[in-house]
């Protein structure tokens, strides 16, 4: 059963990428854009196994949500993201029964490492989403975990940039990855200077997967990339 997460983000960029983010790593997310949206998911649902919330919402803030939640469960954990660093905030965020604390900007792996942690304290059994770490690709084997890619006798030793990107390839298989959610997923930011960057890194995959002529990196014009294995 994979981990179910309520996400509550007012800022529709950050709420789409982080959701995007977390679906991939294998959570099953939903998105509330508000406070009332995000109480009524919860209410309906009742059964999500972490929750995160940001502070400042229209029409239901963070905290009040937090509070009408824990009418509910007590147990839930709960994050808060805020662009807000004072100690007060910290602090109610605290006492309502926080269990963590982001302050905005934050880097997606520093959440997905707080989410593991918060989950193998509340869920010692599956704190661990369902994720594939390692993947066949033609004629070589792709372990993500310990970013390394080996053919026969062959490995090499990948960054974690190229890690990252040959895992969102072959979570796409076959099928075209969007260059701007690369870009946002990896990068966080879908500049030209980034968008430059990963063209770099996709040329050197083309390199490390090339002696398998059944596998190929294919541009797909104005969209982006796909791993095709024949």
């Amino acid at each position: 059963m994979p981990t179910k997460i309520l996400l509550v983000e007012d800022d529709p960029n950050l709420g789409q990428l982080l959701q995007e983010y977390l679906t991939i790593k294998g959570f099953e997310t939903d998105l509330a854009r508000d406070g009332d949206e995000g109480l009524t998911l919860y209410a309906r649902r009742r059964n999500y196994d972490l929750c995160i919330f940001d502070v400042m919402m229209p029409k239901k803030d963070g905290f009040s949500l937090a509070r009408e939640v824990r009418t509910f469960d007590k147990q839930v954990p709960i994050i808060f993201l805020t662009a807000k660093s004072m100690k007060e905030d910290t602090l109610e965020g605290l006492r309502i029964g926080a269990d963590d604390y982001l302050t905005k900007p934050f880097s997606m792996e520093e959440l997905l490492l707080r989410m593991k942690a918060i989950l193998r304290r509340s869920h010692p059994q599956n704190g661990q989403p369902s994720e594939n770490q390692t993947f066949q690709v033609g004629s070589c084997m792709f372990d993500y975990e310990h970013q390394t890619l080996k053919n026969g006798e062959k490995t090499t030793k990948l960054t974690t940039k190229e890690a990252e990107l040959l895992k969102l390839l072959c979570a796409n298989l076959n099928q075209t990855l969007e260059r701007s959610l690369a870009l946002r997923l990896i990068w966080r930011d879908d500049t030209y200077f980034n968008a430059r960057s990963m063209d770099v890194y996709i040329t050197k995959l083309r390199k490390y997967l090339k002696e398998d002529p059944h596998v190929e990196i294919i541009n797909v014009h104005g969209t982006g990339y796909r791993l095709q294995v024949l």
